[in-house]
């Protein structure tokens, strides 16, 4: 709790959030993670093609597996990104921070693009390519996170769940854009200039997406929750902000081992699903089970178009009955139904294909609708960015592998449902987790004052505050008067037990 809400809350302490600021949060930040999505659905798709300009030495199977790892391997600076970037949003401010990650995640992802082959420069080739995906997996360090937070200290109490999962509908409205650029492409050229030079145009197309998300979130002002923190600490301490120390981790983890744990396993599951279905599926429909590339994507696409549709949803639906009960409905969904689902994925009809990823589709969108708005609540002000960016990053690393470890699996077993015990395994994390996270709908976050949506909710709020001590006075009052009876119990037993033997006096 803040020192705002240990003492007594009035009305002006509840921050009404204007509209027209709200919605500009909500678009800079989506936007944002709708570029970031786009990388992930274009090198999804053109994975094969990918193996084939900057590996063409190797088997089929190898280049495949070999541009899955260069997708993967930059999962590995994440957490040193979510180091640097968290640790600069705790100090600096978050706006600040996303307006630099953009860029450079525009930069690298359009510098993908213009990449010579292997044929021109040899192994600089793959090197130049490594050299890109690390670069943007060090900016995505602190994007998601920083994101996340950017809308949770934005929103209103009563509707976070809502409006977070728009953070996740730019995640897929993302993958479905550049997914669907690819296969415009292919179907609107020859195998032989896609391969030549078509792949690259997707990549070109960062550079005015990120533009346009660089001007919103230069134009978003900062959180509510920092710049109050801001006035907070300044009152205290007569600092500069660039003299403040950073965040040490070694606190965090020693003041909130509980809340890290819990992003980890929240993280895992989710973001293992994710990659499972949006980034290594095309490549299994069309590499292990031998669909035409057009074929499966076709389907994913359409399947991630739904999902669009249901994200909204769960995020209303999460305000109304909590994050929990979403998280272990998704969670079970991927325990229970990944190996059915795999089997009609593998059955070579297109019905059966397209339920198959529709199940995987649903305990999908039950996480990541609720991600946004849960993750944020974990941590007080303070240290919110550099908490969430190490603890979501530590786990990302091996959500991150999942492409490549799958289609390493596959190839190691000559087993097609490999991928579905592996998501099962990240299911099973997910549903303990579910156990130990306690429910922060329509509450505020940790350490902050309440968020309104008017002055009129505000006074609900405050109402709701006062109910709330008010119930807790009572609680303590209860407890106090059964330990009062306990303590005289046990002063009757003592008086008794010294009657019957004095020397124990």
């Amino acid at each position: 709790m803040s020192d705002t809400q240990t003492n007594t809350l009035t009305l002006n302490d509840v921050t009404v959030i204007e509209d027209s600021k709200l919605k500009k949060a909500i678009t800079a930040a989506a936007l944002g993670n709708a570029m970031e999505w786009f990388d992930f659905g274009v090198y999804g798709f053109v994975a094969a093609t990918v193996g084939k300009v900057f590996f063409p030495e190797a088997s089929p199977a190898v280049q495949t597996v070999a541009a899955l790892a260069t997708f993967s391997v930059p999962f590995l600076v994440r957490p040193l990104g979510g180091v640097f970037f968290g640790s600069m949003g705790d100090k600096f401010g978050r706006q600040k921070v996303l307006s630099l990650t953009i860029v450079i995640m525009a930069v690298s992802t359009f510098c993908i693009g213009l990449i010579p082959s292997y044929a021109m420069i040899g192994l600089w080739a793959p090197i130049l390519l490594l050299m890109c995906k690390l670069v943007q997996g060090f900016s995505v360090g602190g994007e998601y996170t920083g994101a996340a937070i950017f809308v949770a200290e934005y929103s209103p109490d009563r509707r976070r769940g809502f409006l977070g999962s728009w953070l996740d509908f730019g995640s897929i409205a993302g993958f479905v854009l550049g997914a669907g650029l690819v296969v415009v492409l292919t179907a609107a050229m020859s195998e032989a200039n896609f391969l030549a030079w078509g792949w690259r145009l997707p990549f070109f197309l960062a550079a005015p997406l990120g533009l346009i998300g660089l001007y919103l979130r230069h134009a978003a002002e900062e959180t509510p929750a920092f710049t109050e923190r801001l006035k907070r600490t300044e009152k205290e301490d007569k600092q500069t902000l660039s003299e403040r120390p950073m965040i040490p981790i070694a606190e965090i983890i020693q003041r909130h081992p509980r809340s890290l744990a819990i992003c980890i396993g929240m993280v895992l599951v989710t973001n293992v699903t994710y990659y499972m279905l949006l980034t290594y599926m095309p490549t299994y429909l069309a590499k292990t089970l031998g669909y035409t590339e057009d074929h499966g994507a076709l389907i994913i696409i359409a399947v991630m178009v739904g999902m669009l549709f249901v994200q909204p949803l769960v995020g209303f639906l999460s305000d109304r009955i909590g994050r929990r009960p979403f998280l272990a409905v998704g969670s079970m969904i991927i325990l229970a139904l990944s190996l059915p689902a795999f089997h009609l994925i593998a059955s070579g009809n297109t019905i059966g294909i397209f339920f198959g990823l529709l199940i995987l589709a649903i305990g999908l969108n039950c996480l990541v609708g609720i991600m946004a708005a849960t993750l944020p609540a974990l941590f007080p002000a303070r240290i919110r960015y550099s908490a969430l960016a190490i603890s979501f990053n530590i786990s990302i690393i091996v959500a991150g592998l999942t492409p490549t470890v799958a289609a390493w699996l596959v190839e190691a077993t000559d087993n097609i449902y490999m991928p579905a015990y592996y998501l099962m395994i990240a299911a099973a994390a997910g549903l303990l987790t579910t156990f130990f996270l306690k429910e922060t709908a329509n509450r505020p976050l940790y350490g902050d004052t309440p968020n309104a949506s008017s002055r009129k909710e505000a006074s609900a709020l405050l109402a709701e505050h006062y109910l709330y001590i008010e119930e807790s006075v009572e609680k303590i009052d209860e407890a106090m008067a059964e330990l009062a009876e306990q303590m005289q119990l046990l002063q009757q037993k003592r008086e008794k037990l010294v009657g019957q033997h004095p020397e124990l006096n």
